[in-house]
């Protein structure tokens, strides 16, 4: 039996009280006495981050997602340019980098264009515009074509826009879209937008009380991943219409899930749960948090100041912060399984922390303090792309499994598309972190500490 939506709402408010016997009040970092000798690993950690050094491993990662994913639509049999969208092409697929596995259409590919679309804003570059601008473009040009062609075959790349089967089809595309569209970039693809509002609301499996779920490989399972899957499209398509009922059910979906997946006393989520196993399953998977603690940041950005779920939202969130800041590595990064410090460091979790903890203090969520995790954060993931721009270490895809070793030995690779939007959004929020007139970021006693420019006043030697 699940709790009606008044009393979850008063629950998660609580989250944060139920967990402050268990930890510190305050996790961010203290002042400390005078420094002493400096390790050169943990100095290139400590390095305060300039707003140029951030936008250049920025622009590398660009260049990369630009090679991996060209703009153009060819004929299948003569490998031609097609030009003419005039008319349907049954043998139109879209151009592939031999070199690279990256998809236009995709969930990942879905947070990286929304990454450029807040790359763009932080950075003032317009080329992170024009590559969400070229390929949505394309998109709209191929369409009727892929539309003429069987959407039952996996071989169609535009099928999870055309007939979506899953949240991972529609869920972060649709937010991407809906940024884009009401940012003026690219053509207006509403018909790809009102599909995706009609299986976010209509078609996916829900259990008895809403809660958006999954049938497969376990029936009856909630994901945490399902939480960025949805939360963030619901989110935006309540801005673009101005309609309640969306932002109630982006609200309820974080609640439900929550109830069911967070553990207030660790403050951080487990990755599922199945309604036939009265046990938790107590496996605390890296990424499943970074998409909770991105889809609520991405909820309260647009979600009204006079909504009653904001402040329980709000609250999950801080409580899912300082959670996650006691598990962060003395590497800067966090762990595949964040509470088993002998799983591997992974990238693209780590990239989602340090832009929800950034954000988080650039809004005023969190103190300013936290920003000194966030900045050894993006020290540590900046280490893990290359010249080239591919981002190393990052888990490739990974199903809800019941057993530990399965998260141990899911391999990293550079062609895991989940590791390239989540590195430029963590980029762009630390520059406006920096840039925030009323933050101050600077170097003391050996140390990065990140303060409100009132903290800063008042430090006396």
């Amino acid at each position: 039996m699940r709790l009606p939506l008044a009393t979850l709402l008063t629950l998660a408010a609580l989250a944060p009280l139920a967990s402050a016997q268990n930890r510190p009040a305050d996790h961010a970092p203290r002042f400390a006495g005078p420094p002493g000798p400096t390790d050169p690993a943990y100095a290139a950690l400590a390095k305060q981050p300039t707003v140029a050094e951030i936008a250049a491993v920025m622009d590398r990662v660009l260049a990369y997602a630009d090679q991996g994913t060209p703009a153009r639509l060819l004929d299948r049999q003569t490998q031609r340019e097609i030009t003419d969208f005039s008319r349907p092409d049954p043998n139109a697929v879209f151009e592939r980098n031999p070199q690279h596995s990256f998809q236009l259409v995709s969930y990942e590919w879905g947070v990286t264009y929304a990454a450029m679309l807040s790359a763009a804003q932080a950075t003032g570059d317009e080329r992170f515009r024009d590559f969400v601008a070229r390929r949505f473009a394309l998109i709209g040009h191929a369409l009727p074509s892929f539309r003429a062609q069987p959407t039952n075959n996996f071989r169609n790349p535009l099928r999870g826009l055309i007939a979506p089967r899953a949240l991972d089809d529609i869920g972060a595309m649709s937010a991407a879209l809906i940024k884009a569209r009401l940012a003026g970039v690219g053509p207006d693809l509403s018909p790809v937008i009102a599909t995706a509002e009609q299986y976010l609301s209509h078609g996916q499996f829900r259990l008895a009380d809403g809660t958006l779920a999954r049938q497969w490989p376990v029936p009856d399972s909630v994901w945490a991943d399902d939480m960025y899957m949805s939360v963030p499209a619901l989110a935006q398509m309540g801005r673009l219409t101005g309609e309640r009922g969306y932002y109630d059910d982006a609200v309820r979906q974080v609640l439900q899930i929550s109830q069911r997946l967070f553990e207030p006393a660790k403050g951080i989520f487990r990755h599922g749960w199945i309604s036939g196993n009265p046990d938790p399953i107590d496996i605390h998977w890296a990424r499943a948090n970074g998409w909770c603690m991105m889809a609520m940041s991405e909820l309260l950005d647009v979600l009204p100041a006079d909504h009653p779920g904001r402040a329980p939202v709000l609250a999950l969130l801080r409580a899912q912060i300082r959670g996650v800041a006691d598990l962060q590595s003395g590497s800067g990064l966090w762990h595949q399984l964040l509470d088993r410090p002998d799983s591997y460091l992974e990238t693209s979790a780590s990239a989602m922390f340090v832009y929800s903890m950034a954000h988080a203090i650039d809004r005023g969520w969190i103190s300013p303090l936290y920003g000194s995790l966030a900045e050894a954060g993006w020290n540590a993931v900046a280490g893990q792309v290359d010249a080239d721009g591919a981002v190393r270490g990052t888990c490739v895809g990974t199903n809800f499994a019941l057993d530990l070793p399965y998260y141990y030995y899911r391999p990293t690779s550079t062609a895991a598309a989940h590791g390239y939007g989540p590195t430029l959004l963590a980029g762009a929020e630390l520059i406006r972190m920096l840039q925030n007139p009323a933050i101050q970021a600077g170097s003391q006693v050996g140390s990065n500490y990140v303060m409100s420019k009132e903290e800063a006043a008042g430090v006396r030697r």
